[in-house]
């Protein structure tokens, strides 16, 4: 099968399993996660082909959906690519960005070990940050019962994927534990560039959110947290 259906079919493959999603990992993030994947890869010198299959799959299973099992997704991949007669490099190509793409909390180093993987880490994680990524946080804090802001839950910077796991903090803790720290932790040149106005916008609704909330100017040291590593 030639590398341009195969993408195709994936694509299809992957709408149909995540068509009226509604926790904010749905086909559309999916496609997103493709489009911005295609833009930043086009930037650098990488295998698209393998770009696009890690961008189409890297949320075929997510270990939020399955009890924390990090392999169920690069398990998932693997059988879909397979039934495909994907060649064995490409296969293992695709399941490692699957591994690698995910934040696994603040004190983490996520760093991807292959450009076609950073490539695919950036996409997603601009799908993070910026207007859209406001209104994912929330459906996903709705999907999953938690509240929108407590004030007496502080943030927490996790320092292990074990302890980022087990995480049941109100969502906008999520802007300080997670979102916010983004910016900071993108590979490529394209990826850089694209998230500095997307986290501005974030910094300005979480201030806005506060004030609201409270119902006064929220000083700017209410964005810092003390553990910051």
């Amino acid at each position: 099968m030639k590398a341009e259906e195969l993408v195709a079919r994936t694509a299809q493959h992957v709408e149909t399993l995540f068509a009226g999603e509604a926790s904010g990992h749905d086909w559309w993030h999916i496609k997103r996660v493709w489009q911005n994947a295609l833009r930043i890869g086009q930037q650098e010198n990488v295998d698209l082909t393998v770009v696009q299959l890690g961008a189409l799959l890297h949320d075929i299973a997510d270990w939020k959906f399955n009890r924390g099992d990090e392999e169920a997704g690069p398990r998932a991949a693997r059988e879909w690519l397979q039934t495909h007669q994907a060649p064995a490099e490409l296969i293992e190509k695709v399941c490692q960005i699957i591994r690698e793409v995910t934040f696994k909390g603040a004190g983490v180093d996520t760093t991807p070990s292959t450009l076609e993987a950073k490539v695919v880490q950036d996409a997603d994680r601009l799908d993070a940050i910026g207007a859209i990524g406001v209104g994912r946080a929330f459906a996903y804090g709705g999907h999953k019962g938690r509240e929108m802001y407590h004030p007496g839950q502080e943030p927490r910077l996790h320092a292990s994927f074990e302890e980022y796991k087990k995480n049941q903090g109100p969502t906008l803790n999520h802007f300080y534990e997670k979102l916010f720290l983004l910016k900071d932790r993108f590979s490529t040149t394209a990826g850089r560039q694209l998230a500095q106005e997307r986290h501005a916008f974030m910094v300005q609704f979480v201030q806005r959110f506060l004030e609201e909330w409270h119902g006064e100017e929220v000083p700017p040291a209410a964005f810092q947290l003390t553990n910051t590593p």
